[in-house]
């Protein structure tokens, strides 16, 4: 069996610099026709995007998938909310750890998977300020050792 391909269409780099991301689930998404076709083109933000869980179902809000041009009357509003697809036992063991303080559900990224667009969802927990600032010095230190590496073996 062949492993499916991944076509990457949006990512937040934002969420890795905010979040610890605990652990990651993959859900589907429930779209009209001309979004898809629009994904497609890889028109799509999820920067401001956010999960909320209302009566059993995991809702993400604030994506933007810009409308299709040949969509006219099809189109939908690029902001509205879209239904995510989960197991329930997942969403039960989200509700579970959203309860405790501090934690959130975050999207990571979309992509297709095989035909199907897939949304990949971190549970997280917010990062404090002097956090970030460990994450920047780590990444800067990074930085200046691969430099110094690659100006030695020139």
């Amino acid at each position: 069996m062949a492993k499916e391909a991944r076509k990457l269409i949006a990512n937040n780099k934002k969420v890795c610099h905010d979040y610890f991301l605990e652990e990651t689930y993959e859900a589907g998404i429930s779209l009209a026709g001309t979004e898809v076709k629009s994904l497609r083109m890889g028109k799509c933000s999820i920067r401001e995007s956010f999960i909320h869980i209302e009566g059993g179902e995991v809702m993400l809000y604030g994506m933007h998938i810009s409308p299709y041009e040949k969509g006219n009357i099809f189109n939908k509003d690029p902001l509205r909310p879209r239904k995510l697809l989960m197991h329930r036992r997942e969403i039960q063991k989200l509700v579970g750890k959203i309860a405790q303080k501090g934690y959130t559900i975050v999207p990571v990224e979309v992509y297709f998977k095989g035909s199907l667009v897939k949304v990949q969802v971190a549970l997280a927990k917010g990062k404090k300020l002097y956090d970030k600032r460990q994450d920047i010095a780590k990444k800067d230190q990074k930085r200046e050792a691969e430099r110094d590496f690659k100006v030695r073996n020139l």
